[in-house]
């Protein structure tokens, strides 16, 4: 089969069960693994496609994620082209979304193997988490301005790393609209210990978490709790998440752990 991947998550996944020969375009977002980016002609950004290129390439089915690829996933569909839309959110929608791809293409042993060893690595990591003697309060702030807390994965990610995220009530929120503070200070008033930001592909500045008017007593400022874990890591909704993720967290939380003991 030949096949059309605009987000990341699914060319990652294809690699990772040695199905990276079905891929015959990307999007321009792909980082993960490198060589795909290097090898694979690029045909969309996150929220535009070059729909002429991807009908030359003749795609037996195109994969795309969520509502914020409605509009994409809806032209394709007007072409004539097959589409499949992913829609997780969840820990276990990202191993149920690698069986169902895979089963989709005929590799369902392969990808079933690979879920296989995504859900161990979290049952690892949630069984370390558990012995933390201190569980970190985190907020994870997926935006600046306006400043947006986690989405799901990442809340549920926190704590299958021992951790606690302070806006947890806000995993329940699909889309981001929906997570943005109100109220800029209250981050503060939530009092964490650690902050966690993925500035969806830009590069987080810690001076301008500390310039905030309000947030001189932040207290991950005041104790250089400011962390950042690349976009391409933690706001994937696929394997690296739960991989290169699932380390960055864990990281993180020793350290801190070990410096208040």
């Amino acid at each position: 089969m030949r096949v059309v991947c605009l987000t990341e998550e699914t060319v990652e996944t294809l690699y990772a069960i040695g199905a990276d020969d079905m891929i015959v375009g990307v999007s321009g977002f792909t980082v993960r693994p490198p060589e795909a980016r290097r090898t694979k002609p690029t045909v969309s950004t996150y929220l535009e496609a070059k729909y002429d290129e991807i009908e030359a390439l003749e795609p037996d089915v195109v994969v795309t994620w969520s509502d914020l690829q409605a509009d994409l996933a809806a032209e394709l569909v007007r072409r004539g082209i097959e589409v499949i839309s992913f829609n997780h959110r969840s820990v276990e929608g990202i191993t149920d979304m690698v069986r169902r791809l895979g089963g989709y293409l005929g590799l369902h042993e392969r990808a079933d193997a690979h879920a296989a060893q995504l859900e161990e690595r979290v049952a690892l990591a949630r069984e370390r988490g558990a012995q933390r003697q201190r569980r970190p309060r985190v907020y994870f702030e997926e935006w600046y301005d306006p400043l947006i807390t986690g989405i799901r994965w990442v809340s549920e990610l926190i704590e299958v790393c021992g951790g606690d995220d302070v806006f947890a009530e806000h995993r329940q929120f699909p889309g981001a609209r929906e997570r943005i503070l109100a109220d800029p200070l209250e981050p503060v008033r939530r009092d964490p210990d650690i902050l966690v930001a993925s500035w969806c592909g830009k590069m987080f500045k810690p001076d301008v978490v500390r310039a905030r008017e309000g947030w001189e007593q932040f207290r991950p400022s005041v104790d250089n709790q400011l962390h950042e874990i690349e976009s391409a890591i933690i706001l994937q909704p696929g394997p690296a998440a739960l991989t290169d993720g699932i380390d960055a967290l864990m990281a993180i939380f020793d350290a801190w752990e070990e410096q208040v003991a």
